[in-house]
């Protein structure tokens, strides 16, 4: 019966299944087909003597059994792929796949110089794989949370359990409107006045977060900076924007700074990882590397 158990192929194909929700979704993290993967799910269900989920017209679920499986395998797969990488950093190399997640437009941002970040850690680590993914702040939180990231570096105004967040450096966010919009032909420019024009809200902000800024109401709404960026420079609307971002647009003339006594703030970044797993060697072998680029210890 042990080696039925400690079947780690079978297991590791069951965790992707539930991670990806389904046979289908989970066919590009395994390269497998949904008839193999099919075939992986029956064995281990017959190995463990179970039914793991249930799978039709009605969609993927797990049964309550396999709700308690899947949270052991989990741990049990983490605990291997730990001890694996123990090993081979005691022999002096570092393998295997780490998953960071960022938020978008982090490239124009030189307080973190997420392009020397990333080449450096691959140039000391070549044999590892790494696995970089854009995400919303609440993505990023959640990815990392169910194991589907390392870690994630971003702004997050709202904190999860179960993680852990270190400090990174703050984000100045301005107001703008474009050369095309009428706000950029007055010449006095009123709070009141400005705030009676369309403003652009981001998809993870409530009301609350949008009259926190300034405004009763928004007029479009957006998933990513650049999607703001766009909308800000056709003229219609007025946003906030990263100054990293406008800047090359602010210098062309393209982009208008309105009012920064009255609107602007600040977004904290924080690196974040699931608690638990800050001291994995691939883990940490990334956070030494931050620690390295912002000359102060990252952990």
């Amino acid at each position: 019966m042990k080696e039925n158990i400690y079947n780690i192929r079978l297991l590791r194909v069951f965790v992707a299944v539930v991670r990806n929700k389904g046979f289908s979704a989970a066919q590009q993290d395994l390269n497998m087909s949904t008839p193999a993967i099919s075939g992986y799910m029956s064995q281990l269900e017959a190995q463990l003597g179970m039914q793991l989920c249930s799978r039709g017209r009605s969609g993927f679920s797990l049964t309550s059994k396999g709700q308690l499986i899947y949270d052991e395998a989990q741990n049990l797969l983490n605990q291997i792929d730990g001890f694996e990488n123990y090993v081979l950093e005691l022999k002096g190399e570092l393998r295997g796949t780490i998953s960071v997640g960022i938020l978008d437009s982090m490239i124009t941002d030189k307080q973190v110089n997420i392009v020397d970040l990333l080449g450096n850690f691959a140039s000391k680590h070549p044999k590892v794989h790494v696995n970089l993914k854009v995400l919303s702040p609440f993505e990023l939180q959640r990815e990392v949370l169910e194991g589907k990231s390392d870690l994630a570096i971003g702004s997050l105004p709202t904190k999860m359990s179960g993680l852990k967040y270190i400090d990174l450096y703050i984000e100045q966010h301005w107001l703008y409107c474009s050369d095309r919009h009428p706000l950029s032909r007055e010449l006095q420019k009123a709070p009141e006045k400005i705030r009676q024009h369309a403003l652009v809200k981001r998809g993870y902000w409530s009301n609350a977060e949008v009259a926190r800024h300034g405004f009763k109401e928004c007029s479009a709404t957006i998933d990513s900076m650049e999607a703001e960026l766009i909308l800000v420079l056709c003229g219609s609307y007025i946003g906030y924007l990263p100054d990293h971002l406008a800047q090359q647009w602010e210098q062309q003339g393209r982009l208008i700074k309105l009012l920064p006594d009255h609107f602007g703030y600040q977004a904290e970044f924080s690196l974040i990882m699931k608690n638990g797993r800050t001291r994995e060697p691939l883990i940490q072998a990334f956070r030494n590397e931050m620690t390295e680029l912002y000359d102060k210890e990252v952990g």
